[in-house]
């Protein structure tokens, strides 16, 4: 679970900025609220994020993406480190980009901070606390590290720190040279920490298209519920070359896809493959929807024909049931959960999640929105609702509704949002631009 996340001098993000899951003293819906008994503190389930354009969501959600890249995928020899500084004034190109989350895992809090340059890591840590002591397993500073005592006397770990590049996080090169001390850390950001973008895909697609796949049935049944009109999906299968990509494509394909292997691929209308060997054949199983005729028969469509709401849908299903999955501890983050989606279906997705979290769920949901209909006490906490708002300054911050000591629970938050009291809104000059150029329209008719 993601219980804080801090950045700063990042993009909009001057100054030291603190994003909190800790739920708050707040009864509302308490009953999902997930329960940490080791460390006497509940952790919430969801979080939205609403603003103005240009307030800083997509920016905070950038930082997120940023972390997660930089752990998972690390950096190659003498590139450049793709940071972004906030660049309103000029003392802060000088200053490096900071970073640090709190994180469980498996009911172990760990603390994972850096701080970057274009350069190079310049301060790397990572902490494991526990509920009565921390213990901070490794501190490097520029060319040197520490470690704890205990771990100070594994010279690989030394080892693995003088092969560990300038512009890399040490954290990378350790998992790299198969150092398991640190694993669980990398994993979180590998495996549990998933990123949604407004035009991304979202991967998984091939669950629908095995009807055998345990969650076959529940994404149709979804489908169906959510009004797209689709009775359900499944696959068409073609030979290689009787798929839309380029030649050099399908070449690489061939050399690239092994025996008993499977790559998943969109091409540029959106329709999406997965290409499978099998007996040394190449294969492609391109998924398709079907809709019911009048005559009670299917009718085939390709999914660049369906609407982007739909397709929009087919991308989010698969994180909301693996959301749904009680077995599973997952962190979605979402940006624009309601891109091309009506604002009721967007709102029966979160409430389809949230009816199955409990005090034992350890799955999260973040996402940002411009939705202000989904600004409702009776789906969301106050400590769940943030605002992102850019200040005077140009730079960005982060507020929970929870610190508005005037929200009380039986007020409309959404229309004291609307008339700008919580900040957060567009601050649209008054003025006579539009005036003007319908007076100069008229004029030139």
């Amino acid at each position: 679970m993601l219980i804080s996340v801090s950045l700063e001098n990042w993009m909009s993000f001057r100054d030291p900025t603190r994003f909190s899951m800790v739920a708050s003293r707040e009864r509302q819906h308490g009953e999902r609220v997930a329960k940490i008994s080791k460390f006497n503190t509940r952790i919430l389930p969801i979080a939205a994020i609403y603003g103005g354009n240009a307030s800083g969501k997509t920016n905070f959600f950038k930082a997120l993406n940023f972390a997660k890249l930089l752990v998972v995928k690390g950096t190659q020899p003498d590139s450049p480190l793709p940071v972004e500084t906030f660049r309103l004034d000029s003392a802060s190109d000088n200053k490096p980009t900071r970073f640090s989350f709190e994180i469980l895992i498996n009911e172990t809090l760990y603390e994972f901070a850096f701080a970057v340059t274009t350069g190079a890591i310049v301060e790397e840590q990572l902490t494991v606390i526990t509920s009565s002591s921390e213990k901070e397993l490794y501190r490097r500073h520029n060319n040197t590290i520490k470690f704890e005592p205990s771990l100070q006397k594994d010279s690989f770990l030394q080892f693995a720190f003088q092969g560990t590049r300038d512009n890399q996080l040490f954290l990378t090169n350790a998992i790299s040279q198969k150092v398991e001390t640190f694993r669980p850390v990398y994993d979180w950001f590998k495996d549990t920490l998933d990123l949604i973008a407004p035009d991304s895909r979202f991967e998984p697609f091939e669950q629908f298209l095995d009807d055998r796949h345990p969650l076959y049935p529940a994404m149709n049944a979804m489908l169906r519920e959510l009004d797209t009109g689709i009775d359900h999906l499944g696959s068409e299968e073609m030979p290689i070359d009787h798929t839309p990509l380029s030649e050099p494509m399908k070449r690489l394909l061939q050399e690239e896809v092994k025996e008993g292997t499977s790559v998943r691929l969109m091409s540029g209308r959106n329709d999406r493959f997965v290409f499978t060997r099998r007996n040394n054949k190449l294969t492609a199983r391109k998924l398709v929807s079907y809709h019911t005729k009048s005559d009670g028969t299917d009718a085939k469509f390709e999914m660049h024909q369906e609407s982007d709401g739909s397709q929009r849908v087919i991308d989010l299903l698969p994180a909301f049931l693996e959301l749904a999955d009680s077995r599973r501890s997952k962190v979605f983050i979402i940006d624009e959960v309601d891109r091309s989606l009506h604002t009721l279906l967007t709102r029966k997705l979160l409430e389809a999640y949230l009816a199955g979290c409990s005090s034992e769920s350890r799955s999260q949901l973040l996402f940002t929105t411009h939705d202000v209909l989904l600004m409702d006490q009776l789906l969301l906490r106050r400590d769940e609702m943030w605002i992102a708002e850019r200040k005077s300054s140009g730079s960005s911050r982060l507020t929970s509704f929870s610190e508005y000591k005037d929200v009380r629970n039986d007020k409309d938050i959404r229309k004291s949002y609307l008339q700008g009291r919580l900040g957060g809104i567009p601050r649209i000059l008054s003025g006579n631009t539009f005036a003007n150029l319908n007076t100069k329209g008229q004029e030139a008719g």
